[in-house]
C-alpha cells in the first residue's frame, strides 16, 4: 500500500469513527485575524468538520475547503446546504501531498486568503512546498495564515516527548518566500485553553504565522 492511500484511508477511518459535527466551532486565530478583514475569495486547506470554513461563509466568504478525507469533505458540503450556505461554500477531496504525476493535488484559483490550521499528519506531507504554493495563489493584498501546534495536548495523536514544533520563524524560513513580495506580518506563539473532542480541557500554544502578498 502507498504512503498516499495509507494517509487517505487513515484520515477516512479517522473522521469516519467521529459523530458527525453540526456545528463545529471556528479556530481562534482565524476569528481574531479575519474579523475586520472584507469578505473575498478565502481557501481552507485540511478544514477537517468544517468551522473555519462555515464561519467564513457565514462572514460573507466564498469558500473553497479541502481535506484528505472525503468523508470530512461530504459531511461538510451537507452542513452547507442544511446552513443556507451552499452558495458560499464548496468542499472538495484533495490530498495535498506534493506528487510529480499529480498536477491537480492543490486547488486552483486565487484567494485573497488561504488558511491552514493544524495541517499536520503522520504521513509524509512537504509542508513547505504546499504553503509556498498557498503564498503564490494570494492574490495581491492576500494573507496566509498558518496556525501550528506549540505544544502537546492531552488528546493529541502525537504523544513524542521529543517531537519539535517548528516556530514560526522555521516555518516561513523553510517556505522560503521573497520579502521583496510577501511580507510576515505575525510570528508568535500565544497561549490558550483549549477543549479535546472528549470536553477536556488543556492550557496550549500555537504558533501563528501571517504572511500577506504585496505584488506580483
Amino acid at each position: 500500500m502507498s504512503s498516499t492511500t495509507d494517509a487517505v484511508t487513515y484520515w477516512q477511518d479517522v473522521y469516519a469513527a467521529r459523530p458527525a459535527a453540526t456545528d463545529p466551532r471556528p479556530n481562534v486565530r482565524l476569528t481574531e485575524t479575519v474579523t475586520s478583514l472584507p469578505p473575498g475569495d478565502a481557501l481552507d486547506l485540511g478544514c477537517g468538520n468544517g468551522g473555519d470554513a462555515l464561519w467564513l461563509a457565514r462572514q460573507g466568504w466564498h469558500v473553497t475547503a479541502v481535506d484528505i478525507s472525503a468523508v470530512a469533505v461530504e459531511r461538510l458540503a451537507g452542513l452547507a446546504r442544511s446552513h443556507g450556505l451552499g452558495d458560499r461554500l464548496t468542499s472538495v477531496q484533495h490530498d495535498l501531498a506534493v506528487q510529480p504525476d499529480l498536477h491537480d493535488s492543490f486547488p486552483q484559483g486565487e484567494f485573497d486568503l488561504i488558511c491552514a490550521h493544524y495541517l499536520h499528519t503522520p504521513f509524509d506531507l512537504d509542508r513547505a512546498t504546499v504553503l509556498r504554493r498557498a503564498a503564490h495563489a494570494l492574490r495581491v493584498g492576500g494573507q496566509l495564515l498558518v496556525v501550528d501546534h506549540g505544544s502537546t495536548a492531552p488528546w493529541s495523536w502525537n504523544q513524542d516527548p521529543d517531537v519539535h514544533y517548528p516556530t514560526p520563524a522555521e516555518v516561513a524560513a523553510g517556505i522560503d518566500l521573497d520579502s521583496a513580495t510577501w511580507t510576515v506580518e505575525r510570528a508568535e506563539s500565544p497561549r490558550r485553553i483549549a477543549t479535546g473532542p472528549d470536553g477536556q480541557t488543556a492550557e496550549v500554544t500555537d504558533h501563528v504565522l501571517l504572511v500577506r502578498r504585496g505584488r506580483r
